[in-house]
């Protein structure tokens, strides 16, 4: 990782020449694009990872309350098409975990 420079380089770009300053225009706005490129990478990555996490910790819940967890058992032969519901989780299901946030 290079090291961030707070202050620009004054005495150069006060005695510069128009190009040498377009120049130093274009460097510095070429870094500050690669260096988003590299914030958007990393906040994808962190997003992944909490997603993961909150996942974990959803999974660690329902395990600790297995009763809420129950999911009613479902008779799905042929005959009985009729009876087969289209929620996933049935009528026993706890609602989505709340956000949390992960250090």
């Amino acid at each position: 990782m290079t090291r961030y420079r707070p202050q620009p380089p004054w005495e150069f770009l006060l005695t510069a020449s128009r190009n040498s300053l377009q120049s130093y225009e274009l460097t510095r706005l070429n870094h500050a694009a690669n260096l988003r490129k590299e914030i958007n990478t990393l906040m994808d990555q962190w997003m992944d990872e909490n997603a993961s996490a909150i996942v974990a910790r959803w999974l660690i819940e329902q395990r600790e309350h297995p009763a809420h967890a129950a999911v009613d058992v479902v008779d799905t032969r042929p005959g009985n098409a009729a009876d087969v519901s289209d929620n996933f989780f049935g009528e026993g299901s706890i609602g989505p975990p709340m956000n949390r946030e992960v250090a």
